[in-house]
């Protein structure tokens, strides 16, 4: 996929995987899920902050994750990824460890990073990926890959 702003440069995989890592930082921050900060800010936004991701990555992320949230008006909720069975997760992932499984998903599934982006994070099995209670976030990435593509894991 190409660069929004440089049409002769190709997006990385590190450009994705920073993407994936602030919408995990910006929905823990605010108590959503993921779905709702991608459809917020929305394809198009994606696309540029994807094409800025390897400037955006020389920022402060607490700096990276206020300006979403203010230009993205994105509204705090009321789900807390870090409720869990302490018996049954005794060390909650990093938001670096699960936009690393969520980037290595979408790139998985297909070379348009910003649909993939949508695609992905609107599937229901980001539900299972996001209960740490069990344990789909660190299966190993066919695993996870397969699981997506079979609607279930």
């Amino acid at each position: 996929m190409k660069n929004k702003y440089f049409g002769d440069e190709e997006l990385t995989f590190d450009d994705l995987y920073f993407t994936c890592y602030m919408i995990e930082r910006v929905a823990r921050k605010l108590n959503q899920r993921n779905a709702y900060v991608v459809n917020k800010i929305g394809a198009d936004n994606l696309y540029h902050l994807i094409s800025c991701a390897n400037t955006l990555h020389c920022m402060n992320p607490l700096q990276v994750e206020a300006d979403w949230i203010s230009e993205y008006e994105l509204e705090s909720g009321s789900f807390d990824i870090t409720a869990v069975d302490k018996n049954l997760c005794t060390q909650i992932p990093s938001a670096t460890q699960i936009g690393k499984v969520y980037a290595r998903l979408i790139s998985s599934v297909t070379e348009d990073y910003v649909s993939g982006i949508v695609e992905v994070y609107n599937s229901p099995i980001c539900q299972t990926i996001d209960n740490y209670n069990c344990s789909a976030y660190y299966e190993p990435s066919y695993i996870i890959t397969r699981a997506y593509l079979n609607g279930e894991f």
